[in-house]
């Protein structure tokens, strides 16, 4: 199984080793007091912050949590989360991070597999709309008896986002996250001091830990969180403040903007910024075209954060690598050198081997630019009776055509398998009509299956389960 191992023998080095003793005061909350940082409604200055986190860390103190000591939170995106989280590393202790939409159940079998010491949870009901952007919570810290201490030497674990399978368990280094930070901060497009951040993708997951919280406290960029995440709320997030402003979401929040009817004038939107899947085809020139600003795009992934980007949107679909990245193909795969396994209690070396961390990801380097275009999962490549058909390809093919909103292709069985949501009023027969003009009868799904939605993970990303996108559909 994926995850810390039992057995593992305690770590050469305690959390936080490779950075700075004080690396949260130093990176994440320097700066003048009365300087605004966070927006969970209203505004929150660095002074605030910083008492908050003094305080929280009170908290976990009396839970019994101290240097080399390991929790788990569930915390929706609040103003709670933030201190508890800085206030845990504060303490040098090594957290986990579990999205607050998980069921009871889920929890306990992530706390069954990663054994923490303290378990962080709302002392205050936190039901209502799925559509709200944040919530106000009382954070409760609870000791758990069979917790055990850090076995690794990593200040964040965190569960993949599943769309395609089991969640994995991914841990990184307080110096790997300082490093992260520094490949955002040389990059000239993406906010930085006297810029703001709209952020719409979760804070449990990379793109929204790192380069949204994160990097807004390390920049100065001030964080604001939409109060609902519809388009209506979230331009309304844009419009409440002059300063230039940066969007962060997921391909489906840029859907979801590039579809709102009649926008307002917004002149101090800068760009939007998507990543966590590949974008549809013709997304980028639909929102420019309704707003005026480049859709930029990144390649990240959980185990090593930000890869590679196209902030103003001219390279698509290739992408620059962040400063100090190293990438090669080996038989059309993509892989990072990276020092260390991100899988903590793992030995596998199709994921990791010999310093190259296996993206599983098929892509094309440009040796004269150095710049990487990825095609998708390496996964996507079947054969059907014989003949090799890229499941990407015909993905795209249909999330291109006019009638359909979204599509997500998979293989099961022996078969290729459609799902797609349409547009309102769309005719079927014409989307089967421009498949049979576009594609190889061999390339066609077997199924081709019309929701009114697609289903999706917790992060936003599509849902690619064949198990369960098959009764979505029945």
């Amino acid at each position: 199984m994926t995850g810390f191992s039992p057995s593992s023998p305690p770590p050469s080095s305690p959390p936080h080793a490779d950075a700075p003793a004080d690396w949260v005061d130093r990176v994440l909350l320097a700066g003048p007091g009365g300087e605004e940082s966070l927006r969970f409604g209203p505004p929150v200055d660095r002074d605030a912050l910083r008492a908050l986190v003094a305080e929280q860390a009170g908290h976990l103190a009396a839970a019994g949590l101290g240097p080399g000591g390991t929790i788990a939170l569930r915390l929706p995106p609040s103003l709670g989360f933030v201190a508890v989280l800085l206030a845990a590393w504060r303490l040098r202790a090594q957290v986990a991070l579990l999205d607050h939409r998980l069921t009871d159940h889920e929890v306990e079998l992530a706390v069954e597999r990663l054994a923490p010491q303290v378990l962080v949870g709302s002392g205050r009901p936190t039901a209502g709309s799925a559509l709200r952007g944040y919530s106000v919570v009382d954070p409760v810290a609870v000791a758990l008896p069979a917790g055990r201490p850090a076995r690794t030497g990593h200040a964040l674990v965190q569960l993949s986002s599943g769309s395609t399978g089991p969640a994995k368990v991914i841990a990184r280094t307080a110096g790997d996250l300082i490093r992260e930070l520094d490949c955002y901060r040389r990059l000239a497009d993406f906010p930085g001091e006297g810029e703001r951040v709209v952020l719409l993708s979760s804070v449990v997951h990379v793109l929204g830990l790192v380069g949204g919280l994160l990097n807004s406290l390390h920049a100065r960029a001030p964080l604001t969180v939409p109060d609902r995440m519809t388009a209506a709320g979230i331009l309304a997030a844009v419009a409440a403040d002059e300063r230039p402003t940066t969007v962060i979401g997921v391909p489906f929040h840029a859907e979801l903007l590039a579809g709102a009817a009649d926008p307002p004038a917004l002149p101090q939107l800068r760009r939007m910024v998507v990543a966590g899947e590949l974008v549809r085809p013709g997304l980028p020139a639909a929102f420019t075209a309704r707003y005026g600003v480049p859709l930029g795009t990144m390649y990240g992934m959980t185990e090593l954060g930000v890869i590679a980007t196209d902030l103003d949107g001219t390279l698509h679909p290739a992408k620059d690598p962040v400063h100090g990245m190293r990438l090669r193909l080996v038989d059309g795969e993509l892989q990072l050198g990276t020092a260390a396994s991100p899988y903590p209690g793992l030995d596998d070396p199709t994921r990791w081997a010999d310093g190259w961390l296996h993206t599983r990801d098929a892509a094309v380097l440009d040796r004269a630019t150095g710049r990487v275009t990825v095609l998708g999962r390496r996964d996507s490549q079947v054969s059907i009776g014989g003949l090799k058909v890229d499941l990407t390809e015909v993905e795209q093919t249909i999330a291109a055509l006019p009638e359909v909103r979204e599509a997500v292709v998979v293989f099961d069985e022996g078969a290729i398998e459609a799902y797609l949501a349409a547009e309102d009023g769309a005719d079927p027969a014409l989307v089967h009509d421009g498949l049979a003009r576009q594609l190889a009868a061999y390339k066609r799904p077997r199924r081709l299956a019309f929701l009114p939605r697609l289903p999706r993970t917790a992060t936003g990303k599509l849902l690619r389960d064949p198990v369960a996108l098959r009764a979505a559909a029945d």
